[in-house]
């Protein structure tokens, strides 16, 4: 090794940090070739009687220093944090493993009880994760608490052998009766996708324990999504979750909000970017209103919701007493929208919690289509698949439905004719059995429901009889949908707001033909004591909004809106 070498790695190492049981060479710039250009480094650590942490970042290791590093680790029982993040820059690919492996079965050998590793900003791929796999199974890991593998490019591969890896460890730990607890889990930018995300999914079930989970930039559809809601389920001390720069759309943003209402410890919510769009806030929202006791900050910033969508979750925050920060930045508000959430928070008196909307899209053109190009299932778009979506989410998370009662009775011959070709006449011939009619709605088939309601309330005209029959079978209808959890009603009501031309969604549902009396079986609607304020509130918001679209029911909309100013007005 040259002098000028060694003079520059003396002075290097001159400045390590060394207090508390740590020994630190942190972003020193050391290049550790070979045994010799690391005898210093070996030597330090090896007179380092009560070594508990190791930093090794922003330096260069290679294969052979690695090997005679973990010699000295060999004999370090009581190291429990090892930070070696960046440790590989300008090494090949090939090398990584290798030296990986070293490290880890020195580990095992002292029989090291790690706490915390981190091996984030290596660029090690699958095959890196194979040369940790063997001590993530082993007993040093039994004890681990917080892992980092932050921009690591495991990709599919190495998700799932992470995810078989920590599995692996809890059920070894389980059987020797000291279950393996991670709180912390940092694996952004991974490439993981779909496959990885549902692989890891079923190990976040498993563990149980999890208090932190960043996984942002990973190329996670709704699928994955789905997948680590289930996960995040049973994680009921979660504090953190950031899925940043993923792809959650409709179904996606559904899963997560009925995982949320499970969890009741989460501080930080991060779905920036992360295309939830309208009628997924409005999912949020109800989770927001009925849930989340402690929740300190969300982000929906970049995720192409509309004004109105925007202030139905301000509005949601209003009992949150820990609230620090909420991020719209970056949606579709336009100028009017920023002015009008911005003067919404500050009537609420938490102005200051509104993170900037300088990155603000603007107003949505009326021509754009939200086409759900990540979905990758062209049958989301069919009317049966939009029926039965929100009950697919129901049971890929466990979830019981609204109705835990008897199963559905079958309808009759009577019912069943009302509802394909609805009249009056049918509606009066019903008699006692139109109140059967509330049990052929579920708020779990929120796209049925609005349908059901809708042919209803269109039979709404002059004649007396005709009227109170249909406000009877309305209020019965309405009375059941709206009585369950609010993600389920606000559901429902999202999707009326869309079949009536209110809230664009996603997919092809078509549009109702509306007529006045629609319109009027809601303002009756609104009025009664099993409508809530808030429902009432998420309403006005969009009629407010969106007026142009009941133009042709101006009347009668105007009706409405008055009826609605007037809870709103009551409400505060």
């Amino acid at each position: 090794m040259a002098s000028d070498d060694i003079a520059q790695l003396a002075e290097a190492l001159s400045k390590t940090h060394v207090g508390d049981g740590e020994l630190s060479y942190k972003g020193l710039g050391l290049k550790l070739d070979n045994a010799e250009s690391a005898e210093e480094l070996v030597r330090e650590i090896e007179q380092h009687r009560g070594l508990r942490a190791l930093r090794l970042e922003g330096n260069t290791v290679g294969v052979e220093a690695a090997q005679t590093i973990a010699k000295a680790l060999e004999s370090k029982d009581l190291l429990q944090r090892c930070y070696w993040s960046d440790m590989f820059t300008g090494r090949l690919r090939s090398e990584i493993p290798t030296a990986l492996r070293s490290l880890g079965s020195a580990l095992m050998r002292a029989e090291a009880r790690l706490t915390e590793l981190d091996l984030s900003d290596n660029a090690f791929g699958p095959d890196g994760v194979k040369g940790i796999e063997q001590l993530l199974k082993s007993p040093s890991c039994h004890t681990l608490r917080e892992l980092r593998l932050n921009n690591c490019g495991m990709g599919i591969g190495g998700g799932k052998i992470l995810a078989e890896a920590l599995m692996d460890c809890h059920r070894q730990s389980s059987a020797l009766g000291a279950p393996f607890r991670l709180r912390v889990f940092v694996a952004g930018r991974n490439r993981l996708e779909n496959e990885g995300a549902r692989a890891l999914a079923k190990a976040f079930q498993l563990i149980g324990s999890l208090e932190e989970v960043h996984m942002p930039q990973n190329g996670i559809n709704y699928a994955g999504v789905m997948a680590l809601a289930s996960g995040m389920r049973h994680n009921p001390e979660l504090r953190v979750l950031n899925l940043n720069d993923n792809t959650f759309t409709k179904k996606g943003t559904l899963a997560m909000a009925q995982a949320l209402r499970h969890l009741r410890n989460v501080q930080v919510i991060n779905f920036g970017d992360c295309l939830v769009r309208s009628e997924g806030a409005i999912a949020l929202a109800a989770v927001l209103r009925e849930g989340l006791p402690i929740l300190q900050e969300i982000n929906l910033s970049f995720g192409e919701i509309t004004e109105a969508a925007a202030l139905v979750v301000a509005q949601a925050i209003v009992d949150k007493p820990h609230m620090e920060k909420v991020d719209l930045n970056g949606n579709c508000l336009g100028e009017e929208g920023c002015e009008a959430l911005r003067e919404t928070m500050e009537h609420m008196d938490k102005g200051d919690m509104l993170a900037s909307l300088s990155d603000d899209e603007g107003e949505p053109d009326d021509e754009d289509e939200e086409d759900d190009d990540d979905d990758e299932d062209d049958a989301s778009d069919d009317c049966q698949d939009e029926n039965e979506e929100y009950g697919d989410i129901v049971k890929e998370n466990g979830l019981n439905r609204i109705d835990d009662g008897p199963a559905k009775p079958e309808s009759s011959a009577e019912i069943m004719s009302f509802l394909s070709c609805p009249s009056a006449e049918k509606l009066l011939q019903l008699g006692e059995m139109r109140t059967s009619l509330q049990q052929q709605v579920d708020a779990a088939e929120p796209h049925k429901a609005a349908d059901v309601f809708l042919k209803i309330g269109s039979l709404y005209a002059e004649d007396l009889e005709v009227n109170t029959a249909v406000l009877e079978t309305i209020d019965a209808v309405l009375k059941k949908l709206l009585s369950g959890p609010a993600l389920q009603s606000y559901c429902f009501l999202s999707t009326l707001l869309i079949m009536m031309g209110l809230l664009k969604g996603e997919g092809k549902m078509k549009k109702a033909l509306l007529v006045p009396g629609q319109l009027l079986c809601l303002e009756h609607a609104v009025q009664q004591e099993y409508f809530p304020q808030h429902h009432a509130s998420l309403l006005h918001t969009f009629l407010s909004k969106n007026s142009e679209a009941l133009k042709s029911c101006s009347s009668a909309s105007e009706r409405l809106s008055s009826a609605l100013e007037k809870m709103c007005h009551d409400q505060h």
